[in-house]
């Protein structure tokens, strides 16, 4: 197992941590231990940012774009005019 150090915690969330995991009948280290757990089982890893994006905007409806075939080559611009 790994173990962390956690160098300038606030004193007033130190003592909050204390106080739950007192609550708790937890130490402080395995109050810390769940609260990590819990925050980070909530992270959804279904994708990345792209995904997210298309996700949330997937009901708005979509666009047709005309792309250019992929056998097509690059064409420089024209700037003369």
């Amino acid at each position: 197992m790994a173990s962390i150090t956690i160098r300038n915690l606030d004193d007033q969330l130190k003592e909050q941590l204390r106080i739950t995991a007192a609550h708790n009948g937890h130490s402080m280290e395995e109050e810390a231990r769940l609260i990590l757990g819990r925050a980070l089982a909530t992270i959804d890893r279904a994708g990345g940012l792209g995904s997210r994006i298309r996700q949330r905007f997937s009901t708005s409806g979509g666009i047709e774009l005309n792309l250019p075939s992929r056998q097509d080559k690059a064409t420089a611009v024209d700037f003369s005019e």
